[in-house]
This record gives C-alpha cells, sequence and structure tokens, in this order.
C-alpha cells in the first residue's frame, strides 16, 4: 500500500471519494515529484479532500490549485491551495485561469466527466503543462455511459477523441498527408492508458532514429527470404506499392504473395 492510499485509509478530513486502483496509478506517475517545487492543478474540487491529499502527498513545497463550478468551493482554500470558480468546459474561462497560474507540472482532469468538459480542457489546458510535465484524465468509463453521452466505438466520446493520441504520438513515422507531425508528437513521450485512466508524459523529442552495433552472429541464406521480399519478386516492386496503396486508402489489410 502506497502512501497514498494510505492517507486515504486513514483520512479523518474532508471527503475523498477514488476508485481504489486509482492509488496505484497516482503513485507510479507522481512519485518523482514529491517534495519538490511543483505546480499542480486539480479541475474537480469537490468536498476538497483530494485537494489536501495532495497536499501531503507533495509536501509543503507544492502549489495546488482547483477548478469547481460550485462557489461554495472556493472556501476550501488554505495555504498553498488556492481555487478558481468556473466551468472547465468553458475556454475562455479556462483561458483567464492558464494567465494566474504558473506553469503546470501535473494536471488532474476529475471533473464533471462530460465528453465535452473532458475534450475542452484537454485542448485548453493541455499547453501549459511543463515540458516534463504529466496529464491525467481520469473517470473514462463514462465514455460508455449513456448519460454522460457515451457508448462503445461512440463519436464524440473522450476515449475515442484520445485514441487519436496514439496516431500523434507515432505521426514520425508516417508517410501520409493525413497523419503530419505535430505539437503533440514533438512534445510528448508516453501514453498510459489504465482503467478509466489515460495519462501522458510530456517530454520534448525529436524524429527518432535508430542505429546498429556489434558483430553480425551469421550471413542469411540468399534463398532465405521474408515473404515482402518473395511477393516484390512475383509482382514487382511498383506493383506490389500501388496494391497496398489503394488498400491503405480503402483502410484494408495489406496484402502480402504467401
Amino acid at each position: 500500500m502506497n502512501d497514498l492510499e494510505k492517507y486515504f485509509r486513514s483520512n479523518d478530513k474532508r471527503l475523498i471519494h477514488k476508485w481504489i486502483h486509482y492509488f496505484e496509478v497516482y503513485d507510479r506517475h507522481f512519485n518523482k515529484y514529491r517534495n519538490k517545487e511543483i505546480v499542480i492543478l486539480e479541475i474537480g474540487v469537490s468536498q476538497g479532500g483530494s485537494l489536501q491529499m495532495w497536499k501531503d502527498y507533495f509536501g509543503d513545497k507544492a502549489k495546488i490549485y482547483g477548478i469547481d463550478v460550485n462557489p461554495k468551493c472556493k472556501e476550501l482554500e488554505e495555504e498553498n491551495i488556492k481555487i478558481f470558480i468556473g466551468s472547465q468546459s468553458d475556454p475562455h474561462f479556462l483561458r483567464e485561469v492558464k494567465k494566474q497560474i504558473p506553469p503546470v507540472d501535473i494536471l488532474i482532469d476529475d471533473g464533471g466527466h462530460t465528453m465535452v468538459q473532458q475534450i475542452v480542457s484537454f485542448e485548453e489546458l493541455f499547453d501549459c503543462i511543463k515540458p516534463d510535465g504529466v496529464y491525467l484524465c481520469e473517470d473514462l468509463h463514462t465514455s460508455y455511459w449513456l448519460r454522460f453521452g457515451g457508448g462503445h466505438k461512440r463519436r464524440g466520446t473522450f476515449i475515442e477523441y484520445s485514441k487519436n493520441f496514439i496516431d500523434e504520438l507515432n505521426a514520425y513515422h508516417s508517410k501520409q498527408s493525413s497523419l503530419k507531425v505535430n505539437s503533440f508528437t514533438k512534445s510528448v513521450f508516453s501514453i498510459h492508458y489504465y482503467d478509466s485512466i489515460v495519462v501522458i508524459e510530456k517530454r520534448t523529442r525529436e524524429a527518432p532514429y535508430h542505429e546498429k552495433t556489434g558483430i553480425p552472429s551469421f550471413d542469411y541464406p540468399k534463398n532465405d527470404k521474408s515473404f515482402v521480399h518473395k511477393t516484390s519478386e512475383k509482382i514487382g516492386l511498383g506493383l506490389l506499392s500501388g496494391i497496398n496503396k489503394l488498400l491503405r486508402f480503402l483502410r484494408l489489410p495489406g496484402f502480402i504473395w504467401k
């Protein structure tokens, strides 16, 4: 049991409501920031318990900010905890918040969990995270719940929206105009999906490259050729490329002569 779960289990302060497996995810990605001068932004203050939990976990050097639509949450401010009142689905409000806070090390979206709220918050706030920061959006199971606008493979859910992150992460390898390198590609090192959570770890990066070291163990026999090379010999590399471009356009599986 990590320190976050220990705090939760012994909590006699403000109310905290969490899925239990979240604590392992939090500790895995947040532990390296403990006892450092960092900035945390959490969307969704609720009863204020999680803000106190972050304060205990990260230490006195952490500056913690919260966002909530409920005006009563303003009363939950304390030392090193400041709360903004407004809607996370309001781009203008989020832009004003960005002007009033330093660059963010950790952003946690635990707000209203509707599709619009999650998407707008990501689009407005992701760029305020530091180059080595972390973005975490939780309670993604609402992407499957009807009352939140969810459904399996339903257009417009945050799950479907976030699947594009995988393509953008790998865009350096794309040869198609439909997938080009963008700011996400250049600033994200990894994406982690857990039950109901996605974690994006930022890191400035250039196009990946590969190298070889060491001595070959053996030569490949001339008659030991891959399927791709066999196919190229039988029907011609140009024709093979043309066939696969057409199949790619139609989003059908690639063709290999077997």
